[in-house]
């Protein structure tokens, strides 16, 4: 599978609404609510620059906000469709990449504490877990992983 990750335009607005929506629709019954990325404005993240794409048609999708002293990953989702292709690894190491050219040392994420598959995987690529809170409706796990060396794929 080709994974070139790209800025999305406003085109792919509806294929990241898709990808995003099927990755999340699972958790719905679990959460008792919708995950907050599936009401998202997507059209708005596309416009300030802030999605990235992969795959055609797209199968992943990246939300990341640059902050003054990290990069935010607001959301990840890889259409189930491309589940164990390598998808979310490389648009995990690309959130790296893009965190060294601002010149940012860290990523910051979360997930749903129910979320459990989320909670497997984090760790794995050196996320680790800075606290669990209350955020309105969502009970969440934050996560940071510092991003000074080279990402596993420049090794």
């Amino acid at each position: 599978m080709d994974h070139h990750i790209r800025p999305a335009t406003a085109a792919d607005t509806d294929a990241v609404k898709a990808v995003i929506d099927a990755a999340y629709r699972p958790y719905v019954a679990r959460i008792g609510l919708r995950p907050a990325p599936m009401d998202a404005d997507h059209a708005a993240d596309i416009a300030a620059g802030r999605v990235f794409v992969t795959g055609d048609p797209v199968v992943g999708v990246l939300v990341l906000v640059a902050e003054p002293d990290h990069l935010v990953l607001e959301n990840i989702a890889v259409h189930p469709d491309a589940h164990r292709q390598g998808v979310g690894r490389h648009l995990l190491t690309f959130a790296e990449t893009h965190a060294r050219a601002l010149g940012l040392p860290e990523i910051r994420l979360y997930t749903n504490a129910l979320m459990w598959e989320n909670q497997e995987i984090y760790p794995r690529y050196g996320y680790e877990v800075t606290e669990r809170r209350q955020d309105g409706r969502y009970d969440r796990v934050h996560y940071r992983k510092r991003v000074t060396g080279p990402t596993s794929d420049e090794r």
